[in-house]
This record gives structure tokens, sequence and C-alpha cells, in this order.
């Protein structure tokens, strides 16, 4: 069976100013020429740090921002050629995640009407049973059904981003994008909405994109893993052999950072990089001249693949 959503050379730049007294301007790659596959029933890992392009990607995937190009198939629909009304129809088969759950429900609505509003709209429950419908979309994320009567304001940020993942499952999506959806959150509840996750994974069997920059929680819940830097992969392949193998340097500082180590990184200043460089040569210890003039393409199997002239020797 194919996969469910392919992604072929995605990208997305944006003109921005050099500085805010200035009409000069340069293009910022948000996402560059992005590639990969995922299967029914399993979960991606994006993992990267802040401005590596993870949620613009996430934007995209969504059709919320448009690509300058390449391929997004879902289920074999090329979704940016799809007209307006056919994509309506898929909207509902994928749904977003918010980082912050409380500026993505709307304060004025309570929850049940936050949650009826899919469940009407997608013809999923009808005016006698959406109360009922609601009430089980609740128990399944874990709030009893007195919380259909209170507002956002009235709930905790854990509370409030099991209502947000409960409207997105209202819809019965085939495709879950979460996007930082425990970064706001304290370090308590953060395991809880995690293992909500894993739950929702495993009785629905949905298919998830989790976006995090935090490779503990991505290791936890997702089967394969991509690794963003400045809006390109570096490293991508299966959970176990991205962190017992990591090949790429900033894979290998990602995982030393997120296991409590100091990661101290002296930039180069040297003039060596062209626009066509490693996008990591100021930060990569490994890096030489070459590096700096041409930029390397991603290479290994599908089981694991990285983007370094300096690694791919141990994928051999």
């Amino acid at each position: 069976m194919g996969p469910m959503l392919s992604v072929s050379e995605l990208e997305k730049t944006y003109e921005v100013r050099k500085t805010a007294f200035s009409n000069k301007k340069t293009t910022i790659r948000a996402v560059d020429r992005i590639t990969f596959d995922l299967h029914k029933g399993k979960t991606l890992g994006i993992v990267g740090e802040s401005g590596s392009g993870k949620s613009t990607l996430a934007r995209c995937l969504m059709l919320l921002e448009k690509p300058d190009s390449g391929v997004i198939k879902f289920f074999d629909q090329d979704l940016l050629k799809l007209k307006e009304e056919s994509l309506k129809s898929l909207r509902k088969d994928i749904q977003i995640i918010f980082q912050d759950p409380y500026s993505s429900l709307n304060p004025r609505k309570k929850i049940l009407n936050t949650l009826s509003e899919p469940l009407l709209f997608h013809q999923i429950a009808n005016r006698q049973n959406v109360n009922e419908k609601a009430a089980e979309i609740l128990h399944n994320v874990g709030l009893d059904e007195d919380s259909l009567n209170k507002y956002p304001h009235e709930m905790s940020g854990g509370q409030r981003q099991r209502v947000a993942i409960g409207r997105a499952l209202a819809s019965e999506p085939s495709l879950l994008i979460a996007d930082e959806p425990v970064s706001s959150l304290d370090v308590s509840i953060q395991a809880q909405i995690i293992n909500l996750f894993v739950d929702i994974k495993n009785e629905f069997k949905i298919s998830m994109i989790f976006i995090s920059h935090d490779l503990n929680i991505v290791r936890f819940i997702s089967d394969d893993i991509l690794v963003l830097y400045k809006g390109s992969i570096v490293e991508m392949g299966s959970r176990d052999e991205i962190f017992l193998h990591p090949i790429h340097p900033y894979t290998q500082m990602l995982i030393k950072a997120s296991q409590g180590e100091f990661c101290a990184v002296q930039e180069k200043t040297d003039g060596a990089i062209t626009d066509n460089g490693c996008k990591y040569y100021r930060r990569c210890e490994l890096a030489d001249h070459f590096c700096g003039a041409k930029a390397p393409n991603l290479q290994g199997t599908e089981e694991h693949s990285v983007a370094c002239f300096k690694a791919t020797r141990h994928l051999i």
C-alpha cells in the first residue's frame, strides 16, 4: 500500500527586510525542497530548533499558507491542484492542533458549541444526538460531561488542550497534525497530554505528524523522525536509528541537549560559505571549505538518510 501523504520538493520562501530601517530585502527559505512520505497509522515526528521551519511546514501541509512550489499528495490527490470545493470536502480528513489552546478556542463559546460545530457541519451528528456525541468526544480526551457547559477561561491549560484535541478528532480525520501541542503547558501536564496522543494513536489508528523542539517527546510518540535545520531536512529515519545511531552533527547536538548536556556552539566567521553551501556550515566542527561552497543532498536508505558530506560514510 502506498503512502497516505506524499510530499515532494515542497518550498516556501519569504522576502524580509534586512533591518527595520532598510528597504533592502533578503530571501528566507522557510521550507526548502522538503520530501517525505507518511503511511497510514504511522506517526512522523518533526524536530528542530526555533526557526527551523517546522510550523511553516505544518501550515503549508494544511494549505493555511500556499507553498511556492512542490507536490502534496493526500491519498494520491494533489492538494495544490484541487479546486476550493474539492478542498473543503478534504479538510475534515486533515486536522491541526496548535501550540496555544487558549488562542485556538473561541472564548465566547461554551465547549458544547465548540464541539458541536464540526459535528453538525460534517453531518457526523444531528441536532438530536449532538450533545451525546460531544460528551463522547470529551470522554475520549479524558474530560467529564460537566465540561460541556464551561467556557475556555474556566478551564486549565491542559483541559483546554484536551478540548482542542477533541475538536480536531470530531471530524473523524485520517491525519492529525500537532504543532508543538505541549510546549505552552506545565511540565506536570505535558506527560498527560503526550499519553493522550499515544492513546489516540493506538485506539483510532490515526496517522499523525507530531512537531516539537523536544526530542524526548518526539521519541516517545513517533515511528519515524525528520530533523529540520533552517528549512532543510538534515537527517531522517526510523526513531531507533535516529536516536541510537545519529549521524548528522546537528542531530547529535540536539540529542545531547535533550539529555541535559550543555552544547556550546562557536560559529565560524570566515566568508567561505555561499548561498549554495551547507546551511549548518558555520556551526559544524567537521566542515571544511567544500561544505561552505556546496550543499549536500539527502543520501542513504529508507531506514536512515542524512545530508552531510562528512557523515555519509557511516551509512555504508
